[in-house]
């Protein structure tokens, strides 16, 4: 008998939807959420369908987003309380993270219409 090895799931970044999504076996299984201001990108919520839960799937999909915003020249703003903590414990992306602040807060509320 010969066991399948899982496919190691997939990021893309989804310009349109404004998001990065991850795929598992080409199904997505969650995503994460942005808008750009500027040089920055604003990360406002992240999110794993409960059929992928506890894989580990939200940190991959983070870790890849936050490599692509690097790659991009972009700056992130961790507006989602996910992106927030795995930034605490991923100092690698400590230089390219700004604060966030009121005034963000404020756009991203006119940019999602809230």
């Amino acid at each position: 008998m010969s066991e399948q090895t899982p496919t190691p799931p997939t990021v893309r970044r989804v310009d349109d939807r404004h998001r990065y999504e991850i795929l598992v076996d080409g199904a997505r299984a969650g995503l994460t959420a942005y808008r750009d201001r500027g040089e920055q990108r604003v990360f406002f919520h992240t999110e794993i369908d409960d059929a992928y839960a506890g894989r580990g799937l939200a940190r991959v999909l983070v870790q890849e987003a936050l490599t692509d915003v690097r790659a991009a020249g972009l700056r992130i703003v961790p507006v989602c309380p996910y992106v927030a903590k795995f930034l605490t414990g991923h100092e690698e992306f400590g230089d390219l993270t700004d604060r966030v602040i009121p005034e963000t807060l404020q756009w991203l509320d006119g940019e999602l219409g809230r």
